[in-house]
């Protein structure tokens, strides 16, 4: 796996350590940044068996051609369940995105085995913060106890999640994120239509676009912040319903039109949707700025049970009715 045209740096640095790596690592920086990708990369690179001299892998030898068609005997990677179409074609149940104690416990004795090609084994868990807090624990054992020619690669978009004592046993390595036009160029490469505003809706990361089949859901929901109308309300929320959205992706989107519409209000400044800047600019002068704080602390704590298996359109429902009122005369 190549690295991101923003990663040459990032491997630099990683490079000079190469000789006197931990045995574990904890990559960390902003989502959607490509994060996986250098994690992938360092992995391939400790597992192969005729390294460049810059220490990244030659993409030639038999380790290289394992792990390419992900079948090296050496790796684990390990992240959250997913979830699985339904039989009939209808969209499948929400479910936990979380990584539990019993793979965990799988990964730790693939640890203590011994290495099928005589070198190192690594083990790769993105995100690190999605293990619960029984499976944080059973992997703080073995790191602090680690096997010997065991490499852990972690990845992380927010740090502060994980346990204090596991981040304590990593050496964290922070990532870069792209410049504005790396980004552009890269998605324009890779075809994607409106990248420019696409990017934007996601905070600068290429990583982090929602889903084209997400996109007309979010219209729908910018539609109703838009004109916070009953029925736009009711409607909005009862399509995300229907399509299984976790709530993180609705309330996401409701944090960054808040920001919008604060910065526009406070200081004409639109960062992730310029291209709903007459709507935010027609509700800018409307907004109760004082009610704004105890809005934002029920989008925060709704963010908390963002993958969780809750009724959305509940929660929707009535985030939704109390952003209107963030219109109402004081």
């Amino acid at each position: 796996m190549s690295l991101l045209p923003w990663q040459d740096a990032d491997w630099t640095r990683f490079a000079d350590q190469f000789a006197r790596l931990p045995h574990a690592l904890l990559f960390t920086g902003a989502a959607g940044i490509g994060k996986d990708v250098f994690a992938r990369h360092v992995a391939q690179a400790l597992l192969c068996e005729h390294p460049r001299a810059d220490q990244r892998p030659c993409g030639q030898c038999e380790a290289c051609h394992w792990f390419a068609q992900d079948a090296h005997p050496d790796f684990r990677l390990l992240r959250p369940d997913h979830d699985e179409p339904a039989a009939d074609g209808k969209p499948a149940a929400r479910k936990l995105e979380v990584i539990k104690i019993e793979a965990v416990r799988h990964t730790i004795d693939f640890a203590y085995l011994s290495s099928h090609r005589g070198g190192r084994r690594v083990v790769l868990i993105d995100p690190a913060e999605s293990m619960n807090l029984n499976a944080a624990n059973a992997l703080l054992k073995v790191l602090e106890e680690p096997p010997a020619d065991v490499v852990f690669l972690l990845v992380s978009d927010a740090l502060q999640k994980l346990l204090p004592t596991l981040r304590s046993r990593c050496r964290i390595f922070p990532l870069t994120a792209p410049s504005q036009a790396q980004a552009l160029a890269w998605l324009n490469a890779h075809g994607e239509a409106d990248a420019a505003v696409e990017l934007a809706h996601a905070g600068g990361a290429p990583f982090a676009l929602d889903d084209p089949a997400w996109r007309p859901l979010r219209r729908k929901l910018l539609s109703a912040l838009a004109q916070p109308g009953m029925t736009a309300i009711l409607d909005a929320a009862g399509a995300l319903d229907s399509a299984k959205l976790p709530l993180a992706a609705p309330v996401g989107w409701m944090q960054r039109w808040l920001h919008d519409l604060l910065g526009l209000r406070l200081a004409g400044l639109i960062r992730y949707y310029p291209d709903e800047r007459a709507a935010l600019a027609a509700l800018a002068p409307r907004l109760n700025v004082a009610r704004l704080p105890a809005f934002e602390q029920s989008l925060l704590h709704a963010s908390r049970f963002g993958h969780h298996t809750l009724n959305v359109r509940m929660q929707l429902e009535q985030l939704l009715l109390a952003y209107q009122g963030l219109f109402a005369a004081a």
